[in-house]
C-alpha cells in the first residue's frame, strides 16, 4: 500500500502554511465564527495557502454536554457554512462538531466557498481530563486530500499521539503534509513532551507536520497553545508563543519530503496496524495562482525557551484571566492575609486582569500577628490594590457568646478555629454579593489534598488558582514573581517567615502538617502517581509520616466535593483528573 511520490507532479511547490493559534470560548459560536474569519483574512493579507485553526474551535472545547443540545449541533454546523462561504483562495481547515446518525470530532476542509471534505477524529481520549467516548462516535476513515498535486492529510489531537495511526496510513498513501487539529491541555513538561512527540511522528513518517493547538482558559483547563510546523526531519519550522493568541507561518518545501523519501529505504517498508482501513483521496481544484507564486517574505519568529517556574506561572495567569472575563465577571476580591498563599493569588490576579480589578480585605482577628496585617498592607502597596480592612473579632466574639451555652463544659478545639475562617469567607461573600466581585480562594494543592483547609470558610470562593499547585511550589513561583520586575513585589518577611492559619496562639502549619518539603513528594507519589502506602515507604519515605498523609488525604475526599475550580497545572490535579469516592473503605 506504500506510495512514493511520482516525481513528474510540481515537487518544487512551496506552500505557506498558517497555524491561527486562537482562545475560542465554549458555546460562544458567534463570537468563535467572527475570530475564525479574522484570522482567515489577517492569514490571506500574508498569502497564506492553507489555515489552520483548533480542534473544535468553532464549538469551543471541551463542549462537553452542550453536545446532548441538538440545536447546538446544528447551529454550530451554520457557522461553518458561513466561514465556508467566506473562504477565497486558501485552504481552510477548521474544527466543529459533525453529525449524521451520530455525532463526530470533526475537521473540516474549506475552499473557494465550499466544504471540500470533512474528516472524523478516529482516536477518541478517554483519560484523565478527557472524556470523548462519552459523546462522539469514533471516525473509521483516513482520507488524503490532493491539494493541488500535493498530499495532505488531516488529523485531529489523539490521532497523532499513537504511533502508527491515522497520520501513518495518510503518509503512506501520499500524504507528504500531515495537519493536526488540536486542543491539547497544559501542564508542568507537556510541551517538551509534545515536541518530542510531534517530531518523531514526522522523522518516523518522512512528511511535514503542522500542529495548531488551542490556546486560552476553560473552566480547570489551560490550553497553552505552542503550535509549530516540524519538517520531515523533526526540525521546527515555525512555533506559536504560548500562552496566548498568535497566527504564525511557514514556507514548507514539498520537494524536501520527496528527496527524504527517496533517501531513506525504510520508508518502502513502512507497515501499519491501520493501512487497510478505507482510504479516501479527495481532489481539491485550485485557482492557477493558489501555489507556485511569488510570496512576500515572512518575518522571523525567534521563541525564547521558558523554564518551568515561568510556564506554571503565566498558565496561571491565563487560565484565571479566562475565567474571569468569559464568565462575565470584570473584578476580583481576595482576602489578604499577609502569608504566601494570598500573596501570590494577589499577583497572579493582578496580571491577570489589572491592578485597578483586584480588591483584598484584610481580616484581622486576635490571633493575627502584627506583622502579618503589616505584609498585607505592603503587598497592596506594592501592587497598587485598595485594601479593605475589616477586623472579624466583633463577629467572632458574637458567635463565642451565641454558643457557650450549647457548648458548655466542652474545651476549645478546631470549631472554634473555623469559626475564624468561617466569618472570612462570609465577609468576603458579602462583598461579592454587592458588588459583583469574583472571589478567588488561596488554599494550594498541598492544603487540598490533607484537608488542611476550612469547608466554609478559606474553601468559600468562586475560583480557586493555587488549587494544583503544591505548597513548596507556590514558594519557588513567589521567588520568580519578585524576580520579575526590578523591586520584589512580595514582602520578604511573607516568604521567610513560617506558614500558619493563625487561628490559635502562636500556631504553625507544621503543628498539624508535616514540613512542606517531606510532605510533597510523598503528595505527589500517593495523588499524582497513584503509589500505595507501601511503595512509597519502600523509597525511603518515613512511615509514620506516609501512613499519616494518605489517612489525611482519603478522608478530605468530601471536602474537595464541594471546593470551588481551580486550575490545573501538574499531570494529575483533583476533580476532573483523580476521581475518588467518597464512601471508600479501601486503605494504601
Amino acid at each position: 500500500m506504500q506510495r512514493i511520490m511520482d516525481p513528474t507532479r510540481q515537487q518544487a511547490l512551496s506552500v505557506r502554511i498558517a497555524l491561527a493559534q486562537i482562545n475560542s470560548t465554549v458555546g460562544d459560536l458567534e463570537g468563535n465564527t467572527s475570530r475564525i474569519i479574522e484570522y482567515i483574512d489577517r492569514a490571506a493579507e500574508k498569502s497564506a495557502d492553507v489555515i489552520v485553526f483548533p480542534e473544535l474551535a468553532i464549538s469551543g472545547y471541551p463542549p462537553e454536554d452542550l453536545l446532548l443540545r441538538p440545536r447546538f449541533i446544528r447551529e454550530n454546523q451554520c457557522c461553518l457554512h458561513r466561514i465556508a462561504a467566506h473562504t477565497h483562495g486558501p485552504l481552510v481547515v477548521v474544527g466543529f462538531v459533525d453529525s449524521d446518525s451520530d455525532v463526530y470530532n470533526a475537521a473540516a476542509m474549506l475552499h473557494e466557498g465550499h466544504i471540500a471534505g470533512i474528516y472524523h477524529k478516529i482516536f477518541l481520549p478517554n483519560y484523565g481530563v478527557f472524556d470523548e467516548n462519552r459523546y462522539f462516535r469514533a471516525g473509521h476513515r483516513c482520507p488524503v486530500f490532493d491539494f493541488g498535486g500535493i498530499g495532505i492529510g488531516v488529523t485531529i489531537c489523539e490521532d497523532i499521539w499513537h504511533e502508527g495511526g491515522p497520520a501513518s496510513v495518510q503518509a503512506a498513501h501520499g500524504a507528504e503534509i500531515v495537519l493536526n487539529l488540536s486542543a491539547s491541555p497544559y501542564h508542568r513538561g507537556k510541551g517538551d513532551s509534545r515536541r518530542q512527540m510531534l517530531a518523531t511522528r514526522a522523522r518516523d513518517n518522512v512528511s511535514v507536520f503542522a500542529m495548531c493547538n488551542l490556546v486560552g482558559g476553560q473552566d480547570e483547563l489551560v490550553f497553552d497553545g505552542d503550535s509549530m510546523i516540524v519538517d520531515e526531519q523533526g526540525a521546527v519550522l515555525v512555533a506559536a508563543r504560548p500562552f496566548e493568541e498568535d497566527l504564525v507561518f511557514a514556507d514548507v518545501q514539498v520537494e524536501s519530503v520527496f528527496r527524504a523519501r527517496l533517501h531513506d529505504p525504510r520508508w518502502r517498508k513502512t507497515e501499519t496496524f491501520v493501512v487497510e482501513q478505507e482510504l479516501e483521496r479527495t481532489e481539491i481544484p485550485l485557482l492557477p495562482t493558489t501555489l507556485g507564486e511569488e510570496k512576500p517574505p515572512l518575518e522571523t519568529y525567534a521563541i525564547q525557551p521558558i523554564d518551568t517556574c515561568e510556564e506554571v506561572y503565566r498558565a496561571l495567569v491565563l487560565g484565571t484571566a479566562d475565567y474571569v472575563r468569559k464568565n462575565g465577571f470584570q473584578q476580583v476580591v481576595i482576602g489578604l492575609s499577609g502569608g504566601i498563599d494570598s500573596s501570590l493569588v494577589a499577583c497572579i490576579a493582578c496580571d491577570a486582569l489589572g491592578t485597578a480589578n483586584v480588591v483584598s480585605v484584610c481580616m484581622p482577628s486576635r490571633f493575627t500577628a502584627e506583622q502579618s496585617s503589616s505584609d498585607a498592607q505592603a503587598l497592596a502597596d506594592n501592587l497598587g490594590i485598595r485594601l479593605i480592612t475589616i477586623p472579624v473579632e466583633p463577629a467572632y466574639t458574637a458567635f463565642l457568646d451565641m454558643l457557650s451555652d450549647a457548648f458548655d463544659g466542652r474545651s476549645a478545639d478546631s470549631t472554634e478555629e473555623n469559626l475564624q475562617a468561617r466569618i472570612r469567607g462570609t465577609i468576603l461573600m458579602s462583598f461579592s454579593n454587592k458588588f459583583r466581585w469574583l472571589v478567588l480562594t488561596t488554599g494550594n494543592k498541598s492544603e487540598m489534598a490533607t484537608g488542611y483547609t476550612t469547608l466554609y470558610g478559606d474553601m468559600a470562593g468562586g475560583f480557586a488558582v493555587l488549587k494544583d499547585v503544591p505548597k513548596t511550589l507556590v514558594y519557588e513561583l513567589a521567588k520568580h514573581r519578585n524576580a520579575l520586575g526590578t523591586s520584589a513585589v512580595i514582602p520578604q518577611t511573607v516568604i521567610s517567615r513560617p506558614p500558619s492559619a493563625e487561628l490559635r496562639a502562636n500556631q504553625k502549619d507544621s503543628d498539624s502538617l508535616p514540613p512542606y518539603e517531606v510532605l510533597d513528594p510523598i503528595l505527589k507519589l500517593y495523588v499524582e502517581d497513584d503509589r500505595s502506602v507501601a511503595q512509597i515507604i519502600a523509597l525511603g519515605h518515613p512511615a509514620e509520616i506516609v501512613e499519616r498523609t494518605a489517612r489525611l488525604v482519603d478522608r478530605s475526599e468530601y471536602k474537595r466535593r464541594q471546593a470551588p475550580p481551580g486550575i490545573k497545572i501538574t499531570a494529575r490535579a483533583f476533580g476532573r483528573d483523580r476521581r475518588l469516592p467518597i464512601t471508600n473503605r479501601f486503605y494504601g
